[in-house]
């Protein structure tokens, strides 16, 4: 199926689940999860919604640590997530400066060179999480470096 249907068909079905998950977010259970797993648990199953397989998370290398690897086509894409509750200290996407990159692009070329594939094509992208249920926002951010 060609991308650009894929994407029309799949988009009210990630939707409805950024919807549901907003929803999820504020049950009283959810509390007692540290913002930055439930962060990273938002992030992997809208990933999943959007079509990306999930191969590694939390992923610790070269003395960094990749949030999520996964899989989307044929291309390996290392996922930064970025979760704030409010802006007060800053958007997501500030927290991610130029050492953070390469920490992150070091870790990536571990992961490829163990995983045996360092000539599949990769790009680096952002998921940036801001405030929590139906407030929340959730931002994909493709190639973000």
């Amino acid at each position: 199926m060609p991308h650009r249907i894929k994407q029309i068909v799949r988009a009210p079905y990630v939707r409805v689940g950024a919807l549901l998950d907003r929803l999820y977010e504020e049950m009283p259970w959810r509390r007692h999860v540290p913002a930055g797993r439930r962060g990273e648990q938002i992030a992997a199953r809208h990933l999943k919604r959007c079509g990306y397989i999930i191969l590694a998370r939390n992923y610790r290398a070269a003395g960094a640590e990749i949030d999520l690897v996964a899989l989307d086509e044929n291309m390996l894409v290392f996922v930064e997530v970025k979760f704030r509750t409010h802006d007060g200290f800053g958007t997501p996407t500030e927290a991610i400066d130029g050492e953070k990159r390469e920490r992150i692009r070091r870790a990536a070329r571990a992961f490829a060179e163990r995983r045996g594939v360092p000539d599949l094509p990769a790009r680096f992208d952002v998921v940036a999480l801001s405030g929590f249920g139906r407030s929340g926002r959730l931002e994909l951010i493709k190639n973000a470096f």
